[in-house]
């Protein structure tokens, strides 16, 4: 479908009541343009940037890992304050007991 809308003075635009219904737009909402291709301007919604955002992540990640990325990095960050702690505690008594 088509639609119509103006721009008004300051630059505003006033997106028509049908479509911001339809694409679930409302008062206060955060608006990304996009200049597309051959000069085109493309409007999406900030949940539909982040969405985009979170698929091109996620495509970056490596095949065969399930699971959140994020629980990995900190399972591995206390595996090595652990270690550390480990490493330090040895050191200490080695050096009480040297």
């Amino acid at each position: 479908m088509t639609y119509h809308a103006k721009v008004i003075t300051g630059g505003k635009i006033v997106i028509p009541a049908e479509l911001r219904r339809e694409l679930g737009i409302k008062d206060g909402d955060s608006l990304v343009f996009e200049r597309g291709e051959n000069g085109s301007l493309e409007l999406k919604t900030y949940g539909q940037v982040v969405r985009e955002v979170q698929a091109a992540f996620r495509a970056m990640r490596p095949a065969g890992k399930s699971g959140s990325v994020v629980d990995e990095l900190i399972a591995e960050r206390r595996a090595e304050a652990a270690k550390e702690d480990a490493e330090f505690s040895a050191w200490q008594r080695d050096r009480t007991n040297g």
